[in-house]
């Protein structure tokens, strides 16, 4: 009887090397191959060094490949430190659900790490809506032309050229496109944010940015653009006490920060509007009632954009510029016609390439009407409160009837719903965005921030989360332009 041999698997799996460190403050505790080690340091950056000397030495000494999980107050963070020397991402994880079969019995689940978060704040919830139309036809493709038979009779060939020319088919030209000689050799930068950005500048390896920071560059890129003419946008809510005022203001500084110079933040308010009391004043108190008389000097070919200066309010942080209203008169005291709005929308546009307009309450004033008319995009600002969201909710739907104009703007509005209570959650503002599905063309959530109730407006003043919010509503914005 003969003995009956099993080879060896050539398919044996290798030995995964991990190593896990939770950071608490200035010291760290490892775990190396499952075994203890505590690694301290005088500053909580000196430890950051430390864990990762001790992984690249630990993959150069194995030959092999170490993974390193990290918990730390930035949350959870993975990399491979190989034994060249290099950093690499984690492999994604194969979605098995998409996968499996249809009647493939559920592996039994059991703990796993959260997925890394590490290189930025949470960016805000930015909630594109569908809208209630049908999807657009495919564009037509044109292609080439096909040769009539050699042995056509001269009038039948003329008639099949024709044809073609009929149906939009190019001429066959017989020659094969040339390759260009420009090669696009453009890279994405490499971290600069969070730990990787940490890692790229100690040990100059280039490690690539995450998700999070890709998106937030993408964020960045929309709203640093220059469009050909200016472009207006009117935040705009019924309901006073909603978040207009700082939702201008913040808007604004996102788009002057990164795009440049040529910014205004418009206070088209005559109840009482507070955009001058929240920003920043010049040395003077012009208001737009002294500007009103200034329009046709300041239109004339000889006028120069430093007129301008001493009319609105530059932000020497913010790098925008504010008409203020006045606050202290009457409403009656400050009407503005239809034709007073158009003279002062003329100054606006030639000296500003974008203007946001903090609307204010009255949708029946002649100036707020022809604001509208004047609007390129519409923002509808809201609360996470329910009157407040059904105040901007009913504004749209009346947009919707008003004329053409105004339905585009409602059917491409944006809205930016704002945790305004502290003892809310970003939970409830989502619901709220949830809501204008349909209605309106996207919804960005804003969370509760101390800095933007009360006192000035800066975009400095706001954390970095709340930052990054607002820059999310800013790239919406700019879709729209």
């Amino acid at each position: 009887m003969s003995a009956t041999t099993t080879a060896p698997s050539s398919t044996a799996t290798r030995p995964r090397h991990e190593v896990r460190a939770v950071v608490n403050g200035n010291s760290a505790q490892l775990s190396v191959l499952g075994t203890p080690e505590t690694l301290t340091a005088d500053t909580y950056v000196d430890v950051r060094k430390k864990i990762m000397t001790r992984v690249m030495k630990l993959a150069s000494g194995l030959g092999s490949d170490v993974h390193l999980v990290v918990d730390d107050q930035t949350g959870h963070w993975r990399l491979i430190a190989g034994a060249d020397g290099e950093l690499h991402d984690p492999a994604p994880t194969p979605d098995l659900a998409a996968t499996a079969p249809a009647d493939a019995p559920a592996a039994p689940s059991g703990p796993t790490l959260p997925q890394a978060t590490q290189d930025a704040s949470p960016l805000a919830s930015v909630t594109p809506l569908p809208a209630q139309a049908p999807a657009p036809a495919e564009l037509p493709t044109r292609t080439r032309r096909a040769e009539p038979p050699a042995d056509l009779e001269p009038e039948a060939k003329t008639a099949v050229e024709d044809a073609a020319e009929v149906a939009g088919e190019e001429p066959a030209t017989g020659r094969a496109p040339r390759a260009s000689f420009i090669v696009d050799e453009r890279r994405e930068p490499a971290a600069a944010n969070g730990w990787r950005g940490f890692i790229t500048r100690a040990t100059g390896l280039q490690v690539p940015a995450s998700t999070a920071e890709l998106e937030r560059r993408g964020h960045v890129q929309a709203v640093s653009q220059h469009w050909p003419g200016p472009r207006k946008i009117s935040i705009v809510n019924g309901k006073g006490g909603v978040g207009k005022t700082l939702t201008t203001a913040m808007l604004t500084a996102v788009f002057a920060r990164h795009g440049g110079a040529g910014v205004l933040a418009w206070d088209n308010n005559d109840t009482r509007g507070t955009l001058g009391w929240r920003t920043e004043k010049g040395p003077h108190d012009a208001t737009v009632q002294d500007l009103l008389p200034a329009t046709s000097t300041l239109l004339s070919p000889g006028a120069q954009i430093s007129d301008l200066a001493r009319f609105v309010h530059h932000q020497t942080g913010d790098k925008y510029d504010v008409l203020r209203s006045n606050p202290e008169l009457l409403a009656t005291k400050q009407r503005i016609t239809q034709d007073d709005f158009d003279a002062l929308h003329e100054v606006a546009a030639k000296y500003f390439r974008l203007v946001f307009f903090d609307s204010g309450n009255d949708e029946s004033a002649p100036r707020w009407l022809r604001m509208i008319d004047h609007t390129d995009q519409l923002v509808v600002a809201t609360t996470a409160l329910g009157e407040s969201a059904e105040s901007g909710a009913l504004l749209l739907e009346a947009l919707t009837e008003r004329d053409e104009h105004s339905a585009n703007l409602a059917r491409n509005a944006v809205v930016v719903v704002l945790q305004s209570e502290q003892n809310g959650t970003l939970a409830d503002a989502q619901r709220i965005a949830d809501g204008f599905t349909g209605i309106a063309r996207a919804a960005v959530t804003i969370p509760f921030d101390r800095a933007l109730h009360g006192g000035a407006l800066r975009y400095d003043a706001v954390s970095t989360p709340t930052r990054n919010a607002w820059l999310a509503a800013g790239a919406a914005v700019a879709a729209g332009l």
